[in-house]
């Protein structure tokens, strides 16, 4: 089919890049050790934020930004990288008030410069927003941010896997 010699070209393409290429830089002993044990603490509570849940009680999530921060504490600026896999409209709704409501799902893949990678499905509402471009480009950004910070954590508690342990 086309879509397998695509991804027969897409390999090839990849086994011909020089070394030192992104995906391909293999970590150092001692930068391996170093992630290993900084991506196994747990986060400070500082770095954590809270939102009411839906009985009212607080529920644990770790903003955008400091994800990013994390990431680029660990990894370097330029030690890892996104890429959207795939982005979804799911719906926007126009209100008899002239404004509108928009939803989107997102699965974002955080890459590494050795090429380990972990993806992950985030999702992203806008309400109220006085134009139809608003309120999908609002609902596009948070699902964006919301699948990246879901990916990410599955390189380790210190960014943000240890948002989901008890005492948090």
């Amino acid at each position: 089919s086309a879509y397998t010699g695509l991804l027969s070209a897409c390999a090839a393409a990849m086994a011909d890049l020089p070394p030192g290429r992104f995906g391909s830089v293999p970590y150092a002993q001692d930068e391996f050790q170093r992630l290993r044990g900084g991506l196994a603490t747990h986060m400070s509570k500082e770095a954590i934020s809270e939102r009411p849940g839906p009985s009212g009680k607080p529920i644990p999530y770790i903003e955008a930004w400091k994800a990013i921060e994390c990431a680029n504490e660990h990894f370097y600026y330029n030690g890892w990288s996104t890429h959207i896999v795939e982005i979804t409209n799911d719906y926007c709704d126009a209100l008899p008030t002239g404004r509108y409501n928009a939803g989107c799902s997102a699965i974002v893949r955080v890459i590494l410069k050795d090429g380990a990678f972990h993806e992950d499905v985030g999702y992203g509402q806008s309400e109220n927003q006085k134009s139809k471009g608003t309120a999908l480009e609002t609902a596009k950004k948070t699902a964006v941010s919301d699948a990246m910070k879901r990916a990410i954590r599955y390189f380790g508690q210190a960014l943000g896997l240890s948002v989901y342990d008890k005492p948090y």
